[in-house]
C-alpha cells in the first residue's frame, strides 16, 4: 500500500483530512433529517420540497447522507491507495458547502425551483467523482477505478430522482437506482475491508482460521449481485428480478460466511462489520420474498433492510474504525461504542419488523434508535473529529 504523503498545514484541525468534516456533518444530518421526516410521516411537517415527503425523505438518505460518508471514506481512502496528498483546507471546505448547499437546496426546492435544486445538488457527487479520477489516475492506482462505478451510478441516479419526481410527481426506477449503487458501494467496499481487518486482527488475536482470499466466487458474487440489482430496477415485479435477488443473496451470504466472522465475537470493531454487511443478503432475500410472495412479504421490509440496515449499520462502523484509527486513538470499541451499534442493528431490526406489523409506533421507535445510534456518535467522536490527532 502506498504511504500517503502530507504537506505542511496549519488550518483548523476540522479541515486536515475528508472524513473529519463530512462524518460529523453527516452524521449529524441523519439524526436531523429522521427527526423531521417523523412527524413528516404523521402529516405534522411539511417541507418547501417539490419533493413529496417520502421522496424527500428518500432521496436525503440515499443521495443527501450517504455521499457525505462515502466522501469521508474515499478522501481518505484514496491517499493510502495512491500515496498522493490528501483534499484539506480550502479545497476540502468547497467540497463540504457544496454538500450543505445541496441539502438546503434539495429542502427548499419548492421556493428555488427543481431545475436549480437540481442543479446544486447534483454537482456535489460530480465533483467528488472527478476528484477522486484525478488522484487514482494521477496515482495510477487503476485497480481502485472499480470504485468509481458505483459512484457514478449514483449520482446518476441522483440526477434522474430529480427528473421522475418532477415529470411522474413521485420517484420509481431513480430510488431503486440509487439503492442499487449502494449496495454495490458495500459489497465492493466492504468486501475489501471487511476480510482485511479480520485478518489483522485474527493473526494477532486468535490464531485459526482466517478469512478466504478475495477470488473469484467474490468476483462472481458481486456480479451476480450486480446484475439483479439492476434487473430488478428496472423491472421490480418480474420472476426474473425474484430469482436473481434471490440467487445475490445466497451468493452474498455464502460469501459473508467466508469472512471467519463468527471468530471475531471478542473485538466488536470488527464483528460490527460482519453484523452490518449480513443486512445485504437478508434485504436482497426480503426483496426476492417480496416479488414472490406480496401478501406476506412487504417490499418495505427489504428495501428498509438494505438502506437502514445495511447502509446505515455499514456507514456507523467503517466511520466509527476510520475516526478512532485517523486520530490516533486505541482500536478499542468503548461503552459509547457498543451503544451505537447497538442503536443502529436495533434501529435496522425495527425497521424491518414495522414493514409487517400495523402500528405506527413500531417506525417510531426504529427512528428514535437510528437518532440515538447518530447522535451517539457525534457525542462519543465528534471532539475527536475536531481536534488534531493525537499523539
Amino acid at each position: 500500500m502506498a504511504i500517503p504523503r502530507l504537506r505542511d498545514y496549519s488550518g483548523p484541525a476540522f479541515l486536515s483530512y475528508g472524513f473529519r468534516p463530512f462524518f460529523f456533518l453527516g452524521s449529524l444530518y441523519a439524526g436531523l433529517s429522521i427527526l423531521l421526516w417523523l412527524p413528516m410521516y404523521a402529516g405534522g411537517l411539511e417541507a418547501h420540497s417539490v419533493f413529496v415527503p417520502v421522496d424527500w425523505h428518500v432521496h436525503e438518505m440515499l443521495f443527501g447522507y450517504l455521499p457525505a460518508i462515502v466522501t469521508g471514506f474515499l478522501l481518505t481512502a484514496i491517499p493510502n491507495w495512491t500515496g498522493r496528498l490528501p483534499v484539506q483546507g480550502l479545497p476540502l471546505l468547497a467540497l463540504v458547502v457544496l454538500w450543505l448547499a445541496g441539502r438546503a437546496a434539495v429542502f427548499f426546492s419548492a421556493d428555488i425551483g427543481w431545475e436549480a435544486a437540481a442543479m446544486v445538488d447534483g454537482s456535489f457527487l460530480l465533483a467528488v467523482a472527478a476528484a477522486a479520477a484525478r488522484e487514482i489516475v494521477a496515482g495510477r492506482n487503476w485497480r481502485n477505478l472499480k470504485v468509481l462505478l458505483p459512484l457514478v451510478v449514483l449520482a446518476s441516479a441522483n440526477g434522474a430522482f430529480h427528473i421522475e419526481a418532477h415529470v411522474e410527481g413521485v420517484s420509481d426506477i431513480s430510488r431503486r437506482l440509487g439503492m442499487a449503487a449502494a449496495i454495490l458501494l458495500i459489497s465492493l467496499i466492504g468486501g475489501r475491508i471487511i476480510p482485511s481487518f479480520t485478518r489483522n486482527w485474527l493473526v494477532r488475536e486468535n490464531p485459526g482460521r482466517l478469512p478466504a482470499p478475495f477470488d473469484r466466487f467474490d468476483i462472481a458474487s458481486i456480479a451476480i449481485s450486480a446484475i439483479a440489482l439492476a434487473t430488478w430496477t428496472f423491472a421490480p415485479d418480474s420472476a426474473t428480478s425474484g430469482t436473481l435477488m434471490a440467487i445475490a443473496a445466497t451468493c452474498q451470504a455464502w460469501r459473508l460466511s467466508r469472512w471467519a466472522g463468527e471468530r471475531t465475537l471478542p473485538d466488536p470493531l470488527v464483528l460490527m462489520l460482519h453484523l452490518a454487511y449480513a443486512f445485504v443478503p437478508i434485504g436482497l432475500a426480503l426483496v426476492s420474498a417480496a416479488i414472490f410472495f406480496p401478501v406476506i412479504v412487504p417490499a418495505a421490509a427489504g428495501l428498509h433492510a438494505l438502506g437502514t440496515g445495511a447502509v446505515g449499520a455499514m456507514t456507523l462502523a467503517v466511520m466509527t474504525r476510520a475516526t478512532l484509527g485517523h486520530t490516533g486513538r486505541e482500536l478499542k470499541a468503548g461503552k459509547g461504542a457498543l451503544f451505537i451499534f447497538v442503536a443502529i442493528l436495533l434501529a435496522g431490526l425495527l425497521r424491518i419488523l414495522a414493514a409487517f406489523v400495523p402500528y405506527g409506533a413500531v417506525i417510531d421507535m426504529a427512528g428514535v434508535a437510528w437518532v440515538a445510534a447518530f447522535a451517539g456518535f457525534i457525542l462519543v467522536y465528534g471532539m475527536a473529529l475536531m481536534t488534531p490527532k493525537a499523539r
